[in-house]
């Protein structure tokens, strides 16, 4: 299903917020690059579009951090594939960048609705 409005949001995350959804993406198990962005884009029904030129370099990011890390696998089409994998650090910085992502919503929703007076 398409964003209502019809544009995706390509380009307009928050900085950060790709880190996020990759490390969520990930607390199931490993996965290959085009496989992480077909799940972000499915569950945000298709309003969050993953372009390979920000997942790519975030991934390496990912694994420079020691967040996730990386080996090479076998895909469902039989191609070779690298798979990322999260390490113990990467679920500790999900579960605290999920705090701070909940406190960032919670203090933007009340500028943007603020309680009736």
């Amino acid at each position: 299903m398409p964003p209502r409005d019809g544009h995706p949001l390509s380009g307009e995350m928050l900085q950060g917020t790709l880190d996020l959804l990759i490390l969520q993406t990930l607390v199931p198990g490993p996965a290959h690059g085009h496989t992480i962005a077909y799940n972000i884009e499915h569950r945000s029904k298709d309003v969050l579009q993953v372009e390979h030129g920000s997942l790519y370099p975030a991934l390496h990011r990912l694994e420079n951090r020691g967040w996730i890390a990386s080996f090479w696998g076998t895909s469902e089409n039989n191609r070779k594939a690298r798979y990322y994998r999260l390490t113990t650090a990467g679920r500790q910085q999900l579960a605290d960048h999920t705090s701070r992502w909940d406190r960032l919503v919670e203090a933007v929703n009340r500028v943007l609705r603020p309680a009736e007076d």
